[in-house]
């Protein structure tokens, strides 16, 4: 059955008169979120550490920043935009004292209700807006009259008048321009975290790596390998993400199209199903989630440290550098602390 969805002229923010939202975080995401909701006309708050390296720039882009406690008293909704590992305790110490029956407690993404780190009261409505995109293109195609799409979902409906201010939300983020999808917490957690890291992240990476020590042990110049295994997959992903697989194909060279059709299937194969059924399952039993908390309250954000050394040391990222600075110079590289 196909997914309830709705666009921009079937949905208003007049539910949201009168209503003070907080957002909780002002990352890349957080940030793109409150300037769109502020340039929707929606009353916006912005609640953060005192002493948070993001609070004067909230204040310079002309938001009223508050502590989040003195946020989440004075809003009628709490929208989380802070890392899922640390929602719980903001949660705890920062907001579950000032709910009042009838709040709203909302998200971008289901992790910390789905998998019960907070669990709110039964007299609060709980959404989420989740944009399928990063916080930069969520503001540049707002500011350029249209929007990024969003999932949304409600899990809890005190007021009954959830499904108004999620759709609403949604609307003020400039989301109901290209249009949202009706989803679950469950459904957009498991998927998305799949997708992460099976595909647009772990996979990704993967394959490139793979890829590229597979040309470079066999003698071919390292640089030629990067732009082949590499630097040209943007290209092709673009495509994919405008005309589909099969727009591709029909945009790629002839060689190409045979190439890929007959080939992929012997890399992307029975034995890699396999494996992404079992991560599926790691998912969905809750297994990761252990996994990745255990590690967060282990090491904190340097969980991943060591991982992401191996692949900053690997030819294929020094190589990458070189070529990238030669590409676009005055760039700064962003590297593992």
């Amino acid at each position: 059955m196909p997914a309830k969805r709705w666009q921009d002229d079937e949905v208003t923010t007049s539910v949201l008169e009168g209503k003070k939202i907080a957002l909780l975080g002002y990352g890349i995401q957080g940030r793109a979120q409150a300037c769109n909701m502020r340039d929707s006309g929606i009353d916006v708050i912005v609640g953060l550490r005192r002493g948070s390296k993001t609070w004067e720039s909230a204040e310079a882009d002309g938001h009223r920043v508050m502590e989040m406690s003195e946020a989440a008293e004075a809003a009628d909704i709490i929208h989380f935009l802070i890392p899922d590992m640390e929602q719980a305790e903001v949660y705890l110490n920062h907001v579950s004292s000032h709910l009042r029956n009838g709040d709203t407690i909302s998200f971008s993404h289901g992790a910390a209700i789905h998998w019960k780190w907070i669990i709110a009261p039964s007299t609060v409505d709980v959404i989420m807006v989740a944009p399928k995109g990063p916080g930069q293109l969520v503001r540049e195609l707002y500011l350029q009259g249209f929007g990024t799409p969003s999932l949304v979902a409600v899990h809890q409906d005190y007021t009954k008048k959830a499904w108004d201010k999620v759709l609403a939300i949604a609307k003020s983020i400039g989301s109901t321009k290209p249009g949202v999808l009706q989803t679950s917490f469950k459904e957009e957690v498991e998927t998305d975290w799949f997708g992460e890291q099976v595909d647009l992240c772990g996979g990704v990476h993967s394959l490139i790596m793979s890829a590229f020590d597979t040309l470079a042990e066999n003698g071919y110049q390292p640089e030629v390998a990067y732009f082949e295994c590499l630097h040209e997959l943007k290209l092709i992903v673009d495509l994919i993400q405008k005309y589909g697989l099969t727009g591709m194909y029909n945009r790629v060279s002839e060689t190409a199209r045979y190439g890929g059709l007959t080939r992929g299937p012997r890399v992307i194969g029975d034995e890699t199903r396999k494996k992404m059924k079992e991560i599926l399952e790691e998912i969905r039993s809750g297994k990761f989630a252990d996994e990745w908390v255990s590690a967060y309250k282990k090491d904190g954000k340097y969980s991943f440290v060591r991982n992401m050394k191996e692949i900053e040391n690997h030819q294929l990222e020094k190589v990458g550098k070189e070529l990238r600075r030669m590409m676009w110079p005055g760039e700064a590289e962003v590297t593992t602390t």
